[in-house]
């Protein structure tokens, strides 16, 4: 069975129509051609735009000139009421001095300190998992919420404020496009940017709650009595170039996109990927037989076991990488491809169809697992595969997120069986991430 993708829009349409239809939807507006180009151009009245899936470009881009091709403006636009000043969307020695206090945190021996907690968090989401039609996506995004705030704040997501920042966010995902309107027009930066009323209500109390729990956790590091998580560890970092540590409102910025890409992105594969062992009955066999090797509460070590576990984890964030366009933007003129390429354009680096290149990617479309363990898989993976990004601005928490969906899929696959439920295929759309347009709808029951 070939895993569902959206349609794709007509080669031509007009700039409303694309409007239109990127607000609704970035995947289905884009043009077939995409799968099989190494670059391809749009115009708008106000900018250029390069979508780029030559591996030698992404390359330039990513890891050889970074500081060249920062991050767009016009992406920041629809995602500052949330996000703020955050590590995401900052360039230059701002990003830099962020990194240098972040990125402690996820080093060394920290995922294994945090291990116990994914492990609360996936017992938890066997314990809630119900039997018959369940709509996945609820319950991967409450698990995924869970993990992150035992790992960040020692807090479960039953925990009140914790339970009042998950609800809010899913409003907020449902009312926010990643693509503000104004990002399609040339407007000065003090001119409004009209955000939705609904996603800036949900920004803004997110911010407020998350506000509440760094001050709290500020409170504890100064008495002596804070554990140690990855929030104390962050706010107790001091920067070795300015020797100041973050603040109270540069931690909130923190925060809330240690929330959306550590919550839900994690929560979108590992939607589809119980979706594809759904669909995929042998795979889902051998998940199990390695998910039954582990002790009744895993450790760290147990890791290993998990080998065709994290392989399908893999071809899950292949099929569908939560993350689905990343946008840059260069700062001086370019040649590629033998275009010439004028400073401000905007160069659009696609997992999506990156990923399901067909110049790229053996049977690009279906999912095999098993391509992970060959030599052709690895060279596929080296020139088409970064659902994390790639070079300096690599996702801190990758081998975090890795481990968390690996174990949470053996932790979930050991005690239930899942199957599809007739008529029922999701269809992929991209907003924040890549989540299913009307759900992920499968029929759950217990293993003997």
């Amino acid at each position: 069975m070939i895993p569902p993708k959206p349609a794709s829009r007509p080669d031509t349409v007009s700039l409303w129509r694309y409007v239109k239809l990127f607000r609704q939807d970035i995947l289905s507006a884009q043009p077939k051609r995409l799968y099989h180009a190494w670059m391809a151009e749009f115009r708008t009245p106000f900018f250029r735009s390069y979508m780029c899936n030559d591996p030698a470009l992404i390359n330039r881009v990513l890891v050889e000139r970074p500081e060249d091709f920062p991050k767009s403006e016009r992406i920041r636009e629809g995602l500052s009421p949330l996000l703020g000043n955050s590590v995401f969307v900052t360039n230059g020695e701002v990003w830099r001095r962020q990194r240098r206090i972040i990125d402690p945190a996820f080093e060394g021996g920290r995922l294994r300190d945090a291990f116990p907690a994914i492990v609360d968090a996936g017992l938890a989401a066997v314990g809630r998992m119900a039997e018959g039609q369940v709509e996945i996506e609820e319950e991967t995004s409450h698990a995924a919420a869970d993990v992150i705030f035992r790992t960040l704040f020692s807090i479960p997501i039953e925990h009140e404020t914790a339970t009042k920042v998950f609800t809010e966010f899913r409003t907020y995902q449902r009312s926010q496009p990643i693509l503000n309107l104004a990002a399609f027009l040339p407007l000065p930066r003090w001119f409004p940017r009209f955000h939705r009323p609904a996603a800036k209500r949900s920004a803004a109390i997110i911010r407020q709650l998350i506000t509440s729990l760094t001050e709290e956790r500020a409170g504890a590091i100064d008495a002596g009595t804070a554990p140690d998580d990855l929030a104390t560890k962050i706010m107790t970092t001091v920067d070795p170039v300015t020797q100041k540590p973050f603040d109270t409102a540069e931690m909130v910025d923190q925060v809330a996109i240690f929330f959306l890409a550590g919550h839900e992105t994690s929560a979108s594969a590992l939607a589809w990927a119980l979706y594809l062992l759904a669909t995929h009955p042998e795979a889902q066999t051998r998940v199990v037989a390695e998910a039954q090797t582990l002790s009744e509460r895993p450790d760290f070590s147990e890791m290993s076991k998990l080998r065709y576990t994290r392989d399908v984890f893999r071809e899950a964030l292949r099929l569908y990488p939560p993350v689905p366009m990343m946008v840059r933007e260069n700062i001086q003129p370019e040649v590629m491809r033998e275009r010439h390429v004028a400073p401000r354009a905007q160069i659009v680096l696609s997992p999506w169809h990156l990923h399901r290149h067909t110049k790229i990617w053996p049977n690009p479309d279906g999912f095999d697992p098993s391509r992970w363990q060959t030599e052709e898989g690895r060279v596929c993976a080296r020139d088409g595969y970064m659902p994390f990004s790639a070079g300096p601005r690599v996702c801190t928490g990758a081998g975090f997120a890795t481990v968390e969906g690996v174990l949470l899929l053996a932790l979930l696959l050991r005690q239930f069986r899942f199957d599809p439920v007739q008529g029922q295929i999701p269809v992929p759309v991209a907003h924040l991430t890549v989540r299913a347009r009307d759900g992920i709808k499968l029929l759950v029951s217990r293993r003997a």
